[in-house]
């Protein structure tokens, strides 16, 4: 497991009966989390005593309860990046703490390369990953189609004192880029991807990860440089392995340019009890 254990800002504060106690900076919010599947030790004052509860919907979906007052959004830090905060309608803050485990290493393989370095961040999201790059001395290619989410990163590039790098910000499908950069023969020298489980494209194209993942992968291929750092798969889809994105990478990046893969769970510290929660899966590749 690579575990984020290097947090100030942020602490999975107590797990059980499928929820999570989480600390914000100074925020204490209480949220779902399908994988926590064992009860709560001891339902105390802290589990009652947060900004915001988290209830799920029988019907699907759900909505926040909010028990203390608190700012349309803050802020808080890792290291020397910041991110905006805010909780959103489908229980989610605008952040993956745990992809922590993924900035450290990325900004010490981009530090290191002596070289510089063209990363392409897609399925970007609120830009955790771009800024880590960025910060580390990347030229970045950041895309998402979500234009709110694009946005979004634009202000955590910029609430890091980063707004000067070379970053550029493209609302768009991530297929249909790709397949223009093939065109244009634009090469990246690592490669970030975080995709959905499912999702359309912008012709109605249907996304599953399962049959579509190993394609899209291939297809990166013909946008990789010649001298590629590393190329990085997250997931979150149930029931994926790691060894599924160790298979990939094998079948594509390893077998074009050698290196080496490692993959395996993303995960939390539990204050409480000392265990670890798990929070998806990565597949990892990078030059030897």
């Amino acid at each position: 497991m690579y575990v984020a254990n290097d947090w100030k800002d942020y602490e999975v504060i107590d797990t059980g009966n499928g929820e999570k106690l989480e600390r914000w900076g100074d925020v204490v919010l209480r949220r779902p989390d399908p994988q926590i599947i064992w009860p709560i030790q001891d339902e105390n004052a802290k589990w009652r005593d947060v900004h915001g509860h988290y209830h799920r919907s029988s019907s699907g979906g759900g909505q926040w309860e909010m028990k203390k007052s608190l700012p349309d959004r803050w802020s808080i830090s890792y290291d020397r990046l910041k991110f905006h905060i805010k909780p959103t309608n489908f229980k989610h803050t605008g952040l993956f703490p745990e992809q922590a485990a993924n900035w450290r290493w990325m900004m010490d393989k981009i530090a290191s390369a002596g070289r510089p370095i063209q990363v392409l961040n897609l399925f970007a999201y609120t830009g955790g990953a771009t800024v880590a790059a960025a910060s580390a001395g990347a030229s970045v290619v950041h895309v998402d189609a979500a234009k709110g989410m694009v946005q979004w990163a634009k202000e955590n590039l910029a609430l890091s004192g980063l707004a000067d790098r070379p970053v550029r910000f493209i609302t768009d499908d991530v297929f249909k880029f790709v397949q223009r950069e093939q065109r244009r023969g634009n090469k990246y020298d690592a490669i970030i991807m975080d995709p959905p489980s499912y999702g359309r494209g912008p012709g109605g194209e249907m996304w599953k990860l399962e049959t579509s993942l190993y394609p899209f992968v291939e297809s990166c291929m013909s946008i990789l440089s010649d001298n590629p750092l590393f190329f990085l798969i997250n997931s979150y889809t149930t029931g994926i392995s790691p060894t599924v994105l160790h298979n990939i990478l094998s079948m594509t990046v390893k077998q074009r340019c050698g290196g080496t893969i490692s993959a395996g769970e993303l995960g939390l510290p539990i204050t409480r009890s000392g265990l670890y929660l798990p929070c998806g899966i990565l597949g990892r590749w990078e030059e030897s």
